[in-house]
């Protein structure tokens, strides 16, 4: 897998903390319990009555349950009676209250993540994040911070996370031993940098076939020439890296001739998208990310739905078509396998982005190029040939998996949704 090594940023772990006011020492108070209004308010009323330092804070909410925590500057003086304070205040609350003192001041300063992983399944287990845990720990890799990114339509968490002493190129191996927990317990893991380097993605371009949507334009026009199965040999050969992809474009174009262009508007009306893929298309636009599609397919069946997705940009082969027939031909340069990196790089340049900015995904040998010179190369259901240079493979059928991948939680996606009025959450079959 490849790692980005544009993102150079200094390391701030030792960064100074703000200075505690002369007579006052550090201290961790904590409160938790279930959530209803008014527990912040009322936390926060007896520190101020004790003229307490904020150096940092921290509240979550689980479940119906809240975690307030508070490193503080306070008078030595008034520990006990900000205690008893926070307890008597709190307990019609249900809150627990801890004082901890005699904190290191350095120790206020929260971890700097330099990765997140981020792990998909459908399930996961307890084991999973065991398996992970132990294989970070294993590195020296802490996790800082876990929350639950995604209930559907896959269980999704985002583990942010520290790698000693990292230099870029220096998680290769937590990687590599990231993947292979993967495989073996039937989960999806990514891992990227955190920070700047995962935030600037701004435009994302999709293989087409198998990726964008869920069949083989070409085989399903071949279905109409009663040549289906031959195409198809030669399709699976082309990706899996077997055979020259412009040459076996050509020859499966030729068991096309003679079909009547009709069946173009045919086999573009069958076409089936991806699970996710409308909804990853639309969040994305939404989000003013540049979208886009390569293809190996053909721009007369692609056009049409390229357009109804509202993507920035789309790219594919175009059948010759003379005298309402198709004649076994393509026109113009082939949307190869090279060309899909060059197309990758002209739409980045069109948007005014550099290509760390770019995230592409795709499933085949063809795709290879384009993975390679993406900032992040997602293998979508993918063969091995794309999968062994790919940031990170997707394993389920789930276009959504790409949205989780780049830290996009699904409540801010069905969030939008709703306000929008295009919520919907089809029931998933077994």
């Amino acid at each position: 897998m490849s790692e980005l090594t544009h993102d150079l940023d200094p390391d701030l772990s030792q960064a100074p903390t703000v200075s505690l006011r002369e007579g006052l020492e550090s201290a961790v108070i904590t409160s938790s319990g279930p959530d209803s209004p008014g527990v912040s308010a009322t936390f926060f009323r007896v520190l101020a009555a004790n003229q307490v330092q904020l150096l940092d804070v921290e509240q979550a909410i689980f479940r119906g349950r809240i975690s307030l925590a508070a490193f503080v500057g306070l008078d030595p003086a008034r520990v006990e009676r900000i205690s008893d304070g926070l307890k008597e205040s709190l307990r019609g609350y249900g809150q627990a209250v801890t004082v901890e003192t005699d904190v290191d001041a350095t120790s206020g300063a929260r971890p700097r993540s330099t990765h997140i992983v981020v792990l998909l399944g459908n399930p996961v287990n307890a084991e999973d994040i065991y398996r992970v845990g132990r294989t970070l720990a294993d590195f020296g890799v802490n996790i800082d911070r876990i929350r639950g990114i995604s209930d559907y339509p896959v269980t999704g968490l985002e583990l942010f996370v520290s790698v000693p002493n990292y230099q870029p190129g220096g998680a290769k191996n937590v990687r590599k031993a990231l993947a292979e927990v993967a495989y073996e317990n039937s989960i999806d893991i990514a891992m990227e940098r955190a920070g700047l380097a995962r935030r600037s993605k701004r435009l994302v371009c999709f293989d087409c076939d198998s990726t964008l949507i869920t069949g083989e334009v070409i085989e399903m026009l071949a279905a109409h020439a009663g040549r289906e199965q031959e195409v198809a040999e030669v399709t699976e050969r082309a990706m899996r890296g077997e055979l020259d992809f412009e040459q076996s474009l050509r020859e499966r174009v030729r068991a096309l001739a003679g079909l009547d262009a009709s069946v173009i508007d045919e086999v573009a009306a069958a076409i089936e998208l991806t699970p996710g893929a409308r909804t990853t298309i639309r969040t994305l636009n939404r989000m003013g990310y540049r979208t886009a599609v390569v293809s190996g397919g053909f721009s007369q069946v692609l056009d049409g739905l390229a357009a109804e997705l509202e993507l920035d940009y789309v790219r594919a082969n175009t059948l010759e078509i003379e005298d309402g027939k198709l004649t076994g031909r393509v026109t113009g340069p082939v949307v190869d396998r090279a060309a899909k990196a060059e197309l990758l790089r002209e739409f980045a340049e069109d948007s005014g982005l550099q290509m760390h900015q770019t995230v592409a995904v795709g499933d085949g040998a063809n795709d290879i190029d384009m993975i390679s010179a993406a900032g992040l190369g997602i293998a979508f259901n993918a063969k091995p040939a794309l999968k062994e240079i790919a940031d990170t493979s997707v394993n389920h059928p789930f276009l959504d998996e790409v949205l989780y991948i780049l830290g996009i939680p699904r409540h801010e996606v069905d969030s939008s949704d709703v306000e929008a009025g295009t919520y919907r959450r089809p029931e998933l079959l077994p």
